[in-house]
């Protein structure tokens, strides 16, 4: 790989490469040192258009770990906000010496005119794009279930909730797909998108059906701030039809995970009492994180390094 753009450009060799080095950046997790020299010398910028804290400290302590040096960069009160584009933003990285751009933007897609209109010589990783994309996410929650369950292959998985506005639904369904995993997505018609037939998954209207059987158990978040229109009736009638409860978590297997990419509206989609049960996996979720994305930045600027290495010498 030269960038990492979307979950379906990873091949399962690909996908297995990064989730096997994971494991072994999360053991550097519990030394009394946390750090590794791997990418000393090297530059990553963590360029964010949209308001994303956790996924944005994530990389950061990811890079940070792999001693490379960090830029953090805001489009709010920057030039990006005074009208700047994404080009010019990016040229001027490229002029500060960038060697990975970690790009979340607001329009689907912006991620990919940046690795492939030549505006930065350095490696491109996606943190989100718009409704599209979000793969590094989809990859933490592959290593999550992979840790508990074991081989994805033919594990089945129930992501629920707003697939329409999810971009990690669409990253999951790929990747999942290409571990060899069976995914159902469970929302309200409305809630799934145009086109959905298209992808490797099967699709239900029933929760209570799909829960039947699933080894693992995705929320999503109903993205109220990308809606602007009535998607469900009410709150009330979501969480009634499509929420996880206690109950409803008693019908799931022993061995199956609760999960969810965060932040959660509890008491909506997810209940309290589910969240912080034994069965969830969402804090862990968090902390293999930053085991997934050392692993991305390692496998995709450990090369990099090496050049700079040979330059200085």
């Amino acid at each position: 790989m030269k960038h990492l753009l979307s979950a379906g450009d990873l091949t399962r060799d690909d996908a297995t490469q990064i989730l096997d080095t994971a494991e072994e950046m999360l053991s550097i997790a519990k030394r009394p040192i946390k750090k590794l020299p791997t990418l000393r010398g090297l530059t990553v910028v963590n360029l964010f258009f949209e308001d994303s804290t956790r996924t944005r400290i994530s990389f950061e302590a990811a890079a940070k770990r792999l001693s490379a040096d960090v830029i953090n960069f805001s489009a709010k009160g920057s030039s990006a906000s005074k009208g700047e584009g994404l080009k010019d933003t990016a040229l001027t990285l490229e002029a500060m010496g960038a060697d990975a751009v970690v790009v979340r933007h607001h329009a689907s897609g912006a991620p990919h005119r940046l690795a492939e209109a030549g505006w930065t010589q350095g490696v491109v990783v996606n943190a989100g794009d718009g409704t599209h994309e979000h793969p590094t996410q989809a990859l933490l929650d592959a290593f999550t279930m992979r840790r508990h369950l074991g081989d994805l292959e033919g594990r089945r998985v129930t992501i629920v909730g707003d697939v329409l506005h999810s971009r990690v639904a669409r990253s999951n369904a790929l990747l999942l797909h290409t571990l060899g995993a069976k995914v159902t997505l469970v929302a309200p018609p409305t809630l799934l998108p145009v086109g959905v037939e298209q992808w490797p998954v099967d699709t239900s209207y029933d929760l209570d059906t799909a829960l039947e059987g699933a080894d693992a158990v995705m929320m999503l978040r109903v993205q109220r701030e990308r809606m602007n229109a009535s998607f469900f009736p009410s709150a009330r009638e979501y969480s009634r039809r499509y929420g996880l409860d206690a109950a409803r978590m008693g019908r799931l297997a022993d061995h199956a995970v609760v999960m969810h990419p965060g932040p959660m509206n509890r008491g909506m989609e997810i209940s309290a009492d589910v969240a912080d049960s034994d069965r969830s996996v969402i804090v862990e979720q968090v902390t293999n994180g930053v085991a997934v994305r050392m692993a991305v930045l390692y496998l995709l600027l450990s090369g990099r390094q090496d050049h700079t290495e040979e330059t200085h010498s």
